[in-house]
């Protein structure tokens, strides 16, 4: 009997351990269970249910085209979606206040680093106080001086005339994804121009690099962090590093990996060519983590807008052929005399007065970056007279103020160039009814070279070839990310023109 009872110990022992086990399992999943109830923040108005359960998407593609809904119902241009803490705004009163009047009391954030510090780290999109200031200060004196503007204007002239142009010819009536080639471009614009370096990932026989794809997987998911209700599940599946939170810290991985490669080639090649940006930060950051933050920040301002703005820009082109015609028009006019394979020069690109309009009216209507996030340190009132309480997230809305007719008439829908011309010459638009750029300290310091970078390519595309966007009656849709960037691509037919505006290509 004493034996018999010996032998049912070990059984004994491992079925206690399992109950005890399960008991513990169960108690842990109950814990995460009632402190995800505690902060979620509950809501039962009609937008917050309409969020939480996806209904808007029987009306509407895309998340912005529902809030510019909202936004416009709104007699203030403000609305609340409170299951996300999340005050929305497209009323350029408010966007002056955040950006300008009360500056200090709507800086990015802990909140905002957060969501988007495992990818950007210290960069100067994620940083307030010191940090941003340093940065902004060492970007602001190279991207301010005639030598870096002519450096960058060097670049992307050799980029169009060596690569861009003939890319297009070889694929002269064949079909091609015209986002996949300026991502490309200006990937390989931006890393000369930033770092010095080229990673050739225009070659039509080589692939996407894989810098690129990791950096796009890890803007998707970056961004995705900022749609979740409950921020505590995102932080749990990190700190299980499971699902999506497993995959974006693989992306985050290979995109620092080859950011330090990036550091670590400049330095090989020494000073010899100080021109680029990351030569001037590193003669005064010895912290190659902050290297690396700022090279993937670099990236994602030279990249992503430069590539989203002139994607969606011969996407509404292709729907207005008196548009195109104009602009072959002016640029046939100020390039006359200009040898046959010229693309134009700096001097040139600044008297065509209706291709920078158009390229500015496509950007009202598709801003790169839709909209931009701000927290509130302390309690304050908009000028709306919206409450706004401390450590509320508070947005702006680029892409549903470039459609609110209190701000630009009853054709705000309209792709009208002529909107932004008086007497033929360019009227740029207060920076707070077009934050496009941002406005007021933080305002884009790229600004000016990512205008030029599109500016080139149109003018040196729109004369040499007819692209036609193919399926333009689709309806548009977005993918999830930091910037702006169309779900599939944008496929298109190219066809080499027989006779250039400004003369035989």
């Amino acid at each position: 009997m004493v034996a018999k009872s010996i032998s049912l110990l070990p059984w004994l022992q491992n079925y206690i351990s399992f109950l005890f086990f399960s008991f513990t399992t169960i108690f842990f999943l109950l814990s995460i269970l009632l402190l995800l109830l505690r902060f979620w923040p509950w809501c039962n108005c009609h937008v917050c249910k309409a969020f939480l359960s996806s209904s808007w998407t029987a009306e509407f593609t895309n998340l912005s085209d529902w809030y510019t809904h909202l936004l416009r119902r709104s007699p203030t241009g403000t609305i609340n979606i409170h299951v996300l803490g999340n005050t929305v705004t497209a009323n350029p009163d408010n966007v002056e206040y955040m950006l300008k009047t009360r500056f200090d009391n709507f800086p990015k954030g802990k909140p905002f680093s957060s969501l988007l510090g495992d990818l950007l780290g210290r960069g100067i999109f994620n940083v307030d106080g010191d940090s941003w200031q340093f940065q902004r200060k060492m970007a602001s004196l190279e991207l301010g001086s005639v030598s870096v503007r002519s450096y960058a204007f060097h670049i992307v002239t050799a980029e169009i005339r060596r690569r861009l142009i003939p890319l297009f010819a070889s694929l002269s009536d064949g079909v091609i994804d015209l986002q996949d080639v300026f991502r490309r471009f200006a990937f390989d614009s931006i890393c000369k121009i930033s770092f010095g370096l080229y990673p050739g990932c225009l070659e039509a026989s080589l692939p996407m690099s894989e810098f690129a794809a990791a950096f796009d997987t890890a803007s998707r998911l970056s961004a995705k962090r900022g749609t979740a209700v409950a921020p505590a599940l995102w932080k749990l599946k990190r700190l299980l590093n499971v699902g999506s939170e497993r995959e974006l810290k693989r992306a985050i991985r290979l995109v620092n990996v080859l950011a330090d490669e990036v550091i670590r080639q400049r330095r090989e090649l020494g000073s010899a060519s100080s021109h680029d940006l990351l030569s001037r930060f590193m003669c005064s950051v010895n912290d190659d983590r902050y290297l690396r933050d700022i090279v993937i920040s670099f990236l994602l301002a030279g990249r992503d807008t430069v590539a989203s703005g002139l994607t969606t820009f011969f996407l509404v082109l292709s729907k207005h052929p008196a548009v195109t015609a104009a602009i072959r028009e002016e640029i046939a006019n100020v390039m006359r005399g200009s040898g046959d394979d010229d693309v134009a020069s700096f001097e040139q690109l600044k008297k065509m007065h209706y291709v920078h309009a158009a390229m500015y009216e496509s950007l009202r209507l598709y801003p790169p970056v839709q909209f931009d996030s701000k927290f509130c340190v302390e309690d304050d009132v908009l000028p709306d007279g919206t409450f706004v309480r401390k450590g509320t997230r508070v947005t702006y809305h680029p892409y549903a103020m470039g459609r609110m007719e209190s701000i630009w008439g009853p054709d705000c829908e309209e792709f009208k160039p002529e909107r932004w011309l008086h007497d033929g010459k360019f009227v740029p638009a207060s920076p707070f009814k077009y934050p496009v750029f941002q406005g007021g300290l933080r305002v884009c310091l790229g600004k000016e070279m990512a205008l030029m970078e599109m500016k080139a390519v149109i003018v040196s595309v729109v004369p040499r070839f007819d692209l036609r966007v193919l399926d333009t009656g689709r309806s548009l849709k977005f993918a999830p990310g930091l910037s702006a960037s169309i779900d599939g691509g944008l496929p298109a037919q190219v066809r080499r023109r027989r006779s250039p505006a400004h003369g035989p290509c």
